[in-house]
């Protein structure tokens, strides 16, 4: 039986895993992966709501706040980084947790990634081509042809997923669905998934109290302060595609407050989409903080 475990918490946006992962850390003295793509960016802080210093109340967290937006990162680049992360904790530790809502970083990391084929030459300048020309629009739907699971995952308008998606299927006749996971990917630990979910209608409702919170802190300021970076992929996401077409004069402020909590409650859903699929995953409420302790303490002792 293997002796070392990583637990797993997930959850849509705003349904609070971060409280709940810092106690269950306090519990168990042990340390925080983050599997947020954004939050890892030291210039992204309002719109990725990530957790201050005080609220990490003495916790180690690794990937927040790690590396400059001008560096690109990848799900194969958090899987290698991550494990390498949990190979120096489990040293000395038993435990670590993996705490997010990037479904594709935490699926990277537990049941690992295929080697995705070679693109040919021709297949990305042409769909760079009908980018410029047609807009992100026509790929997206092109997208929900070829591989419409990946499609209902990602946002319509992030370019750089949808370009990558296509090229892969056009170049090997593959969907990106099919090659990301490896499903075979030999782990020298345990795995326990915790899920965390509650009301729909009171999600949505925290959702839009956040994004209130967001802007009083400065979300329109910090976007506009990353425009000159909005084609790197971390960018082309809810809580700042809106405060670019606002800069862009595209719509008006109170227009884009109302796609800020719109399209944030469609990401929360889109998350629960994801995690759905896995039926390892046990859901509790984030309330129920010594319910989830119980449930990990007769996992790990068994």
């Amino acid at each position: 039986m293997l002796d070392k475990s990583l637990i797993v918490i997930v959850g849509p946006t705003a349904v609070g895993k971060t409280t709940v992962s810092i106690e269950l850390a306090q519990r168990l003295s042990c340390s925080i992966i983050s599997a947020d793509s954004r939050q890892l960016f030291k210039e992204m802080r309002i719109g990725t709501a990530k957790p201050s210093i005080d609220e990490m109340q003495g916790v180690k967290h690794y990937f927040v706040d790690d590396r400059s937006i001008e560096k690109d990162f990848s799900a194969g680049k958090f899987e290698r980084e991550a494990l390498e992360v949990l190979n120096k904790e489990f040293i000395d530790k038993n435990v670590s947790l993996l705490v997010g809502g990037s479904g594709l970083y935490i699926d990277a990391l537990c049941l690992g990634l295929n080697d995705f084929p070679e693109i040919k030459p021709n297949v990305r300048n042409e769909l760079n081509s009908e980018l410029l020309e047609g807009g992100v629009e026509k790929l997206y739907q092109r997208l929900k042809i070829v591989d419409p699971q990946y499609a209902e995952e990602i946002e319509a308008n992030n370019s750089q997923r949808i370009i990558r998606a296509l090229e892969i299927f056009e170049s090997s006749g593959k969907t990106y669905s099919s090659l990301r996971l490896g499903l075979d990917a030999k782990r020298n630990f345990n795995i326990y998934y915790i899920g965390l979910e509650m009301d729909r209608a009171l999600l949505y409702e925290r959702i839009n109290t956040r994004m209130d919170q967001m802007i009083a802190e400065g979300l329109f300021e910090e976007a506009i302060d990353l425009i000159n970076f909005r084609d790197k992929n971390a960018l082309q996401t809810v809580g700042y595609n809106e405060v670019f077409m606002y800069q862009d004069g595209l719509i008006d402020k109170k227009e884009a407050i109302r796609l800020l909590k719109r399209n944030s409650r469609r990401y929360a859903k889109r998350q629960l989409t994801w995690f759905k699929r896995n039926d390892e995953i046990k859901w509790f409420h984030p309330d129920n903080v010594d319910k989830i302790y119980n449930y990990l303490e007769e996992k790990l002792h068994t």
